[in-house]
C-alpha cells in the first residue's frame, strides 16, 4: 500500500483501527519528500525528527487504549510565514533567515490540539509578494504536472506539497487568491474562509499599513 497516496480521511480511518501506524504514515510522507522535493521545491524547512517524534507519541496514545483527535496521525505541511514554535519562520525571505519562531500562531494550535503531525515549513512567494512562487529568495517551485510551468502564488509551496503527495493537507494564506489560485494550477482544492472566521494571530502580515478613503 502507498500511503502517501491516500486521502486525509482515509489515513485517519486506517489509524483508528489500528491497521497501520502513525509512525509509517510519517515515515511514508518523509519518504516520499527526500524522493521528489529537490526536483520540485516545495519544502523550505523538513521537520524530520519533530514529526516522528510526535508519530511516536500518538502511536503510544493508541496502544494505551486512547483515541486520538479529528487530525491525529496526518501529516500537515504549514507556509513559511506561519509561526511553528521551534520551527523557522523566514517568510522566504533573507531577512528573516536564522528566525526561530518562538510561539505557535492560532492555526498551529489548533492542530496540535487535534493530534496533527507538522511535517515541515513550505516555499512562498517573499513575504507573500508574488503569484507563482518563483519570488523566494531561496528557490522557485516548480509545478508537478510540468516543470516548465509554475504552480501559482503566493502558496505555491502550500498547493504542491498535497499535488505532489508529499503530505495529505497543507496550511496557507491568502489576501485575494494566494490559496486559491496555487490550487487551482495545481489541481486540488484551497479554501479561504470567510475573513476574521480563523485568528490571523502568528501569521505574518502581508503588509500591516492600511489606507483609507472618502
Amino acid at each position: 500500500m502507498e500511503l502517501h497516496k491516500l486521502k486525509a480521511h482515509e489515513l485517519k480511518d486506517l489509524i483508528d483501527k489500528k491497521e497501520i501506524k502513525v509512525e509509517e504514515v510519517t515515515k511514508a510522507h518523509l519518504d516520499r519528500i527526500e524522493e521528489i522535493d529537490d526536483n520540485l521545491g516545495a519544502f523550505l524547512y523538513v521537520a524530520k525528527e519533530e514529526a516522528l517524534k510526535k508519530a511516536k507519541e500518538l502511536d503510544k496514545k493508541l496502544e494505551n487504549g486512547e483515541k486520538l483527535k479529528g487530525l491525529g496521525g496526518i501529516p500537515i505541511g504549514i507556509k513559511d510565514n506561519i509561526s511553528v514554535r521551534g520551527m523557522q519562520n523566514t517568510c522566504a525571505s533573507k531577512m528573516l533567515e536564522g528566525y526561530i519562531s518562538p510561539y505557535d500562531a492560532h492555526v498551529i494550535e489548533k492542530l496540535k490540539a487535534n493530534d496533527a503531525i507538522i511535517i515541515g515549513k513550505l516555499n512562498m512567494d517573499e513575504f507573500a509578494m508574488g503569484s507563482s512562487t518563483e519570488n523566494s529568495a531561496y528557490k522557485k517551485t516548480k509545478n508537478p504536472w510540468d516543470f516548465e510551468r509554475v504552480p501559482g502564488g503566493s502558496s505555491g509551496g502550500s498547493a504542491v506539497c498535497v499535488s505532489a503527495s508529499e503530505a495529505p493537507l497543507s496550511l496557507g494564506t491568502e489576501t485575494g487568491g494566494s490559496v486559491r489560485q496555487p490550487a487551482s494550477l495545481c489541481g486540488v482544492v484551497g479554501l479561504k474562509p470567510t475573513y476574521g472566521r480563523v485568528s490571523r494571530y502568528g501569521a505574518v502580515a502581508f503588509n500591516s499599513a492600511y489606507c483609507r478613503t472618502r
